[in-house]
């Protein structure tokens, strides 16, 4: 597994980052570059995306693999406690890992993900993950990419170049995904009643979160509901609920008052 250091790599502050489905560590560089004055930033490319290797067992990409994955890290980095960011995907990994008996995460952001995750939004990712795709140029990429994105929220155009072009890798004379199309199996196996068996697991998971959370929530996003992140503050850590106007899913932490809300949150503890 890759990974992405910011900060004094003495630092016994460790902030770990940890993206999309689809998406890499690079994600977070303007998050990462606003934090590693106190921080030792670190952001893992998920098995199966950006330089990290690929399952020869496309059912290893699942949320406890990556747990577990994210534990072996940890160790790696000798950080006793740890403060983490998780977008979507990343969210859930961390809450898994908060949820663990005598976990080292101190406090936990969860970046437009919740327990109960709206089925349609699982329909809409399913649309477009693993399909084949290659791009003759960054700016088609950019493109494409963005047709897609739109929940992300307005961007400049070198916001958005910035975060695509680690979402590429070269492919002749032109670009394909970073990721492993095989990502998209298991998530494909995906039915309305296992996403409800796996809803009720996501929130016993919750209730045994004992660090302070902050919830981000898009305020036009499809995946985590108003009504979801409702119930997350009143369960479990009772998270505390920021929602960004004019996004949907999901914030992707390069507008100033996004990275203002996480520095807020974690430089408190």
């Amino acid at each position: 597994m890759a990974w992405w250091e910011w900060g004094d790599a003495a630092n016994p502050r460790v902030l770990l980052c940890v993206h999309g489905l689809s998406r890499q560590g690079r994600d977070f560089d303007t998050l990462a570059a606003a934090m590693a004055g106190e921080y030792r930033v670190v952001c893992p490319d998920v098995v199966g995306r950006g330089q990290s290797d690929w399952l020869a067992d496309p059912m290893g990409y699942a949320i406890p693999a990556y747990v577990a994955d994210m534990v072996t890290l940890l160790a790696r980095l000798n950080a006793d406690t740890v403060h983490w960011v998780g977008t979507s995907m990343g969210g859930l990994i961390g809450l898994g890992v908060a949820s663990l008996p005598g976990s080292p995460v101190s406090r936990l952001v969860l970046n437009d993900v919740g327990p109960s995750i709206e089925y349609a939004a699982l329909q809409r990712i399913g649309t477009y993950l693993g399909l084949p795709a290659r791009w003759p140029s960054v700016d088609a990429a950019a493109d494409a990419l963005w047709a897609i994105s739109q929940g992300f929220g307005p961007h400049t155009r070198a916001q958005w170049l910035a975060l695509t072009r680690p979402q590429l890798k070269p492919d002749g004379d032109g670009f394909k995904p970073h990721y492993d199309p095989q990502i998209a199996v298991p998530f494909r196996l995906v039915t309305p009643e296992l996403a409800q068996a796996g809803e009720a697991a996501l929130w016993q998971g919750y209730e045994r979160v004992g660090c302070p959370t902050l919830l981000l929530r898009g305020a036009q996003s499809d995946l985590l509901s108003a009504a979801t992140a409702q119930a997350m503050g009143q369960r479990g850590p009772k998270a505390r609920l920021v929602e960004f106007a004019g996004v949907g899913h999901a914030p992707t932490l390069v507008a100033p008052d996004q990275v203002a809300a996480v520095r807020d949150f974690l430089l408190q503890g």
